[in-house]
């Protein structure tokens, strides 16, 4: 999930924006009047955050060696897998630089309703959510956390190129309610602050967006997905290797 977008589909008149539900492994997650959308998977947020995010994600790098990793979030949302990420920092010999991206920030009378810091024994949800906009904010000595309130792509226009990204959270909204999020342009964009071997995990693996992303210049892996979800991706930052091919 991830809100943005300029371009809001209609909502669904059985749901309210920010609804809260109980996912199928307890964990909440919030539905999306705008886009008309759940922010998760309501086989489980935890689990999928958990899958698609951390052991594709984050976890395969921490066992590659890497101990200093930039991550990229496309859709701060409900902030889960800035949550679990932290956690994970702090569990492991790891420091993360960690920039999230949402343009449509949710409200402080839906995030506290999440049970996120109690499903994972925790209390820095609130601290997630609250930390000030565009600027760093030091959460704990091995996560810090930049949350940018803007549209990715006003965020690949304006962003001035720094050390490069390891790692990128897609988490945008279905192609079904944001399709000019899932383009080869897109990710090429993405691409151009990378660098060779940085990784992106991503639910979606529609035909056409794993096409996009191809074109853009990553090579492309389905794996097997979590509870719901029979594949997901894992795509790896190679455009000399795509150029070639």
């Amino acid at each position: 999930m991830e809100a943005g977008s300029s371009n809001p589909t209609h909502s669904d008149p059985t749901h309210a924006s920010n609804e809260l539900v109980l996912t199928k492994d307890g964990s909440h997650t919030l539905y999306s009047a705008r886009f008309n959308q759940w922010y998760h998977s309501l086989h489980g947020a935890f689990d999928e955050s958990k899958r698609i995010f951390l052991e594709l994600g984050l976890d395969y790098l921490l066992e590659s060696g890497k101990r200093e990793i930039r991550i990229l979030e496309m859709g701060f949302g409900t902030g889960f897998n800035a949550l679990l990420t932290l956690l994970k920092a702090g569990q492991s010999p790891v420091v993360v630089d960690y920039t999230s991206l949402e343009a449509y920030p949710i409200p402080p009378e839906a995030y506290r309703q999440l049970n996120y810091d109690e499903f994972m024994h925790a209390t820095v949800l609130q601290s997630l959510h609250e930390a000030a906009w565009d600027t760093e904010v030091r959460l704990s000595p091995t996560f810090t956390l930049r949350k940018v309130h803007a549209t990715l792509q006003d965020f690949l226009a304006n962003e001035t190129f720094g050390e490069p990204y390891d790692l990128v959270y897609y988490d945008a909204f279905a192609p079904s309610s944001q399709p000019e999020l899932w383009t080869t342009e897109i990710f090429s964009g993405i691409g151009r602050h990378l660098q060779v071997g940085s990784l992106l995990t991503t639910y979606c693996s529609k035909s056409d967006v794993r096409r996009a992303l191809k074109a853009a210049g990553f090579r492309v892996e389905k794996h097997p997905g979590p509870q719901g979800k029979r594949e997901v991706v894992r795509a790896v930052w190679e455009p000399e290797r795509s150029n070639e091919s």
